[in-house]
């Protein structure tokens, strides 16, 4: 009875409150005879007013809001992905993404869905939902500034930055002179427009360039270094210089602007010399911790919002109050970080492509409608690219720079991207560019971005050499070379021990290095010294316990996969270890082998579909990382699948066809190295009927009588498995045996799958 206590309490209670609810609803409808309301209206029938009940609910406006940050988030990211696979910034394909649903594309095409998707009432919202995430950008922006850059190669650094800011400044007000008549908004004064193509022409990306300077490699190279610097200068320069020019447009005379000015340096003062110090202490009182309380964070964000609102009110932009937050931001790396990490998603992958999609549909292409305007555009293009390329390439050779790294310097400071579009948003929101004006310098944008890596590739190309990267390291021909690419730490060091034990006898005759690759738009600028210090440490220290020299190679990429390969395939290593994970050993077992993300289709998947290079994997039991990593490497590849991997003293190398024979090199390698004990199974007998294999046993076994057994049981005990630290076997032979669905899959130590 005890039991259904429970069951009968529940059905009272809901049965009993249920018949009570019926009871008052039909008394109540009793109450209707005095009362005049309005019924539903159903002369139409059910069906009908359902559907129109939901086209209603289709056009409210948060309905369309949420529909429109649904499209503008998935376009955004193939487009981004699109561009990364061709070797350019994401963020021009986000760009091209939101030209693509504006209408000079979605709205040129498909005009009645492009009104359905995005109809004039409801383009306010999305407007000030981009502000936001603006807001937060720049504030991200700010963060990313390390100020003690300028303060070790200020003087070099100013001379390259702000001749790369007066010499396309003065370009711009040139061409502003020979543009304003036929192409200025009616009612605008020279100066405004004049000042508004000054600035537009004189901008650098410093997100966009120091992504490219990590992922060429040369970030930690002396050129790396000034060019950063000069990016850096010339972002401070070029807001101060902005909020200027926006104190001038809407005070309307250089006079009365002063007074905006003035408001503008008190506002600085105070940010530098009161709100700074206050934001340092919390920073010194949290900065240890690895998260921060919900109190500590608002008060950062309402220090955010307050110094935008106050810029906006004094009249310089919100967008300067966020960007000046960030440069006072406490001067502690992790605390960054942990701010960062709150923000960036937020507002790089939710709200700033909504910034990009109402860039683009300002954006008409097709207003540029006959030769005469593409001609303008094309001189626009020109001006600013030898505004800014040559006029920062000229500084940088004045200076003291080789011809080579002047370019280079020249092709990376012509990187306008995000930052362009703002002020030319800016622009066209205080009327002082006109629609034609603005796609223009759109595409000017879109252009000067675009040309950026072709460029370095030209450079490169030209003077014969090579940025200094990451195959700087080892060219030694007759050395055994072994490349570990590690993702985390633990499994770095797994992936040290492992190799360690192949080569530990022949230190003069072999090389290590650990390779550690991060996604660009994952690391900063800033903190790029010490993102690598952080993710090496551990692997150094397991060096120095191993007593192995290492050598640690760190890139930012926007390809992490294709990265891998191409390192491993040009730099002559006869050896590449990488991780595969544990995960196959948590949960159920088909669960987690067939349940990879191989299953889910994506973009690369779908080009391997329609080219034809699907071929083996296509239901292989790895992750897409690795079923990539396998499928562009032309060296011999080694999966660490890693349980915890602390030792290499006993192996298991099962041979299941006679292209299984390599693994006795491997073998061999162990036990002269690491004094492994291997044991051998020969599941179909080719010791006896395979001439290569039956050899290379016969030798082991009359060097090593006493670190080699051979099985040819097929039945594998777990206890026997229970005992191993390693079993080492093919890419074929391990994909047999999950397809199989064997029952070893639940008990192998931690598998090294190799790929002859």
């Amino acid at each position: 009875m005890k039991n259904h206590r429970n069951t009968i309490f529940y059905l009272v209670v809901t049965g009993g409150f249920t018949a009570l609810i019926y009871w008052l609803i039909c008394q109540g409808k009793h109450l209707e005879l005095d009362k005049k309301f309005l019924r539903p209206v159903t002369e139409n029938g059910h069906w009908n007013d359902f559907m129109a009940s939901l086209t209603l609910n289709l056009h409210n406006l948060l309905a369309i809001l949420l529909a429109q940050i649904i499209t503008i988030i998935v376009v955004a990211r193939f487009f981004g992905w699109v561009f990364r696979k061709i070797g350019q910034p994401s963020v021009i394909g986000e760009i091209i993404a939101g030209i693509v649903l504006g209408p000079s594309l979605l709205g040129l095409y498909f005009p009645a869905f492009s009104i359905a998707l995005f109809p004039i009432q409801s383009l306010g919202n999305l407007q000030f939902l981009s502000q936001i995430g603006l807001i937060l950008f720049m504030f991200i922006i700010g963060m990313e500034l390390d100020l003690k850059v300028l303060q070790n190669r200020a003087k070099e650094a100013i001379v390259i930055s702000h001749a790369s800011i007066v010499i396309p400044f003065a370009l711009g007000i040139g061409l502003a002179y020979f543009v304003y008549y036929r192409f200025a908004p009616v009612g605008v004064a020279f100066l405004p427009f004049a000042l508004f193509m000054g600035i537009a022409m004189s901008i650098t990306a410093f997100p966009v360039l120091a992504r490219i300077v990590q992922e060429r490699g040369i970030h930690k190279t002396k050129l790396g270094a000034i060019v950063i610097t000069c990016a850096a200068a010339d972002d401070i320069t070029a807001w101060c210089l902005l909020a200027a020019v926006i104190a001038i447009v809407k005070a309307g005379t250089f006079v009365s602007s002063l007074y905006v000015i003035g408001l503008a340096i008190f506002y600085v003062i105070v940010m530098l010399f009161v709100v700074k110090p206050f934001l340092k202490k919390i920073g010194e009182l949290y900065g240890t911790k690895d998260n921060l309380s919900k109190p500590v964070v608002a008060i950062f964000f309402l220090i955010l919002i307050i110094s935008s609102y106050t810029t906006e009110i004094i009249g310089i932009h919100a967008l300067f109050g966020a960007f000046m937050t960030g440069v006072i931001m406490p001067d502690i790396t992790k605390f960054r970080n942990l701010f960062i990490e709150k923000v960036e998603d937020v507002s790089v992958i939710l709200l700033l492509p909504l910034f990009f999609v109402y860039t683009g549909l300002r954006t008409e292409i097709g207003l540029i409608n006959d030769p005469y305007l593409w001609k303008v555009t094309g001189f626009i293009i020109l001006v600013a690219v030898i505004g800014k390329f040559f006029g920062s390439a000229l500084a940088a050779k004045f200076v003291g720079q080789s011809w080579r790294d002047s370019f280079t310097i020249g092709a990376l400071m012509n990187t306008r991207g995000l930052m362009e579009l703002v002020v030319l948003n800016i622009g066209l929101d205080l009327k002082v560019l006109t629609p034609e004006v603005f796609t223009m310098m759109v595409i000017m944008a879109l252009v000067t971005t675009f040309m950026t890596g072709p460029t370095l590739n030209f450079i490169n190309y030209i003077f014969k050499t090579k940025d200094a990267s990451i195959l700087d390291e080892i060219h030694n021909g007759n050395k055994f070379k072994i490349l570990i690419s590690f993702g985390n730490n633990e499994k770095g060091k797994s992936l040290l021990r492992l190799a360690n034990s192949l080569v530990k006898k022949q230190k003069e005759t072999s090389t290590i290095t650990a390779m550690h690759l991060a996604l660009s738009d994952e690391v900063h600028s800033y903190n790029l010294e010490e993102y690598e210090k952080d993710r090496f440490f551990p692997i150094v220290d397991e060096s120095k316990v191993l007593k192995q020299e290492i050598t640690t190679v760190f890139q930012a990429t926007v390809d992490i996969e294709t990265n891998i390969a191409e390192i491993a395939n040009n730099g002559d290593y006869d050896l590449l270890l990488v991780g595969l994970g544990k995960s196959i050993f948590e949960g159920t077992l088909l669960g987690k082998v067939l349940g990879f993300t191989t299953r889910i289709m994506n973009p690369d998947r779908l080009i391997d579909k329609f080219t034809g290079k699907e071929g083996l994997f296509e239901n292989s039991p790895f992750d897409e990382r690795t079923r990539q990593i396998i499928s562009k490497t032309k060296l011999p590849l080694g999966i660490l699948v890693d349980k915890e991997l602390q030792n290499v003293n006993q192996v298991f190398i099962p041979i299941f066809s006679s292209e299984d024979s390599f693994l006795i090199d491997y073998a061999q390698k162990l036990i002269y190295n690491n004094n492994s004990q291997i044991v051998v199974l020969d599941a179909n007998g080719h010791a006896n009927t395979n001439f290569v294999f039956k050899s290379a046993i016969s030798s082991l076994e009359h060097k090593y009588p006493k670190n080699l057994t051979l099985m040819e049981d097929k039945i594998i005990k777990k206890e026997f498995l229970a005992t191993q630290d390693l079993m080492v076997i093919s890419i074929e032979s391990w994909k047999s045996l999950v397809d199989s669905g064997s029952s070893w899959l639940n008990r192998v130590p931690s598998v090294l799958i190799l790929k002859h």
